[in-house]
């Protein structure tokens, strides 16, 4: 007993850890300028960096989160400066609907799918049908407009079902979904979102042979050709999922390794670009029907 106290008093005497800033906060100059159709675009903000077919111009200065974030779901409309003690209407409406859809349309399948190691395209699709797949997304682009918490409750009762769903969905949710509302362009929103919400899976293409934790030692490079206007990107990428089923990718490569980490950028790149090969899949223990691929190529 005497030792737990003192434990609990060391733990209160420690000060909390400052958390690092944003690794790609300057990783281009500001007002930097890319040529109109180049085939590459700058993701403003802070996250990164680049993208395709969308001309205009690129920001490096940072985006902020408001304090209290304005939240409309379901038609209610209010101010969160608190922690959720309930659901809101909105949210407890989509866990509900959620988990009727993953017990009628995912639990059937999960047998076959884990042998064939594949997910089925009929249920993807009706993943996106019913709007799992941009819960945060305006509804403009064809989103739900609602909010992370909303989010997660989904992505919890599809877990319930199978986390191989809940990996696909979480991952296109959480990480894209989330990367094009904080800092993408107007362009970049209205050319990507709506094909984001209703019919194109993304993958998050971060990790590599020697960089897995420590995502800021990646190699894979970026190079922009002034005569064709053009990023070339060179490298591999590992254990990246969703990279069987998606159109969309979101590589990160560094433009300017004199830089360190803050020369890190993240490039928009359809999967239809010849210079994309993806590996053989790796065979695992579970979650076999979204299996990673051990090597995705980009030259």
């Amino acid at each position: 007993m005497k030792q737990l106290k003192m434990l609990r008093r060391l733990a209160l005497s420690c000060s909390a850890p400052q958390m690092p800033k944003p690794a790609c906060t300057q990783a281009v100059r500001r007002g930097a300028q890319v040529p109109k159709n180049s085939g590459a675009q700058v993701l403003r903000g802070t996250f990164a960096q680049g993208s395709v077919r969308a001309p205009g111009f690129a920001s490096s200065a940072p985006l902020h989160l408001e304090r209290a974030r304005v939240l409309r779901v379901g038609g209610i409309e209010g101010m969160r400066n608190h922690w959720a003690t309930k659901w809101t209407e909105g949210e407890a409406e989509l866990q509900e609907a959620t988990r009727i859809f993953a017990e009628a349309e995912i639990r059937p399948r999960v047998s076959k799918m884990d042998k064939e190691a594949r997910m089925d395209p009929e249920l993807i699709q009706a993943i996106f049908d019913n709007g799992l797949m941009g819960i945060e997304a305006a509804e403009e682009y064809g989103g739900l407009s609602m909010n992370f918490t909303a989010t997660l409750l989904a992505i919890q009762e599809i877990a319930k079902v199978d986390p191989a769903v809940a990996v696909m969905v979480d991952i296109h949710n959480t990480l894209t979904i989330t990367a094009f509302n904080r800092y993408a362009t107007d362009a970049q929103k209205s050319e990507y979102l709506p094909r984001l919400c209703t019919d194109t899976v993304s993958s998050f293409c971060l990790s590599e042979a020697g960089s897995g934790s420590d995502a800021f030692a990646l190699k894979t490079r970026a190079d922009f050709n002034k005569e064709k206007g053009v990023w070339v990107l060179n490298g591999t990428k590992c254990w990246i999922s969703n990279s069987k089923e998606a159109g969309l990718f979101l590589v990160f490569a560094n433009g300017d390794f004199s830089k360190g980490h803050r020369g890190i950028s993240c490039f928009i790149v359809e999967g239809s670009n010849p210079g994309l090969s993806i590996g053989k899949a790796e065979s695992k223990l579970g979650i076999r029907f979204l299996p990673p691929k051990p090597k995705l190529s980009i030259l």
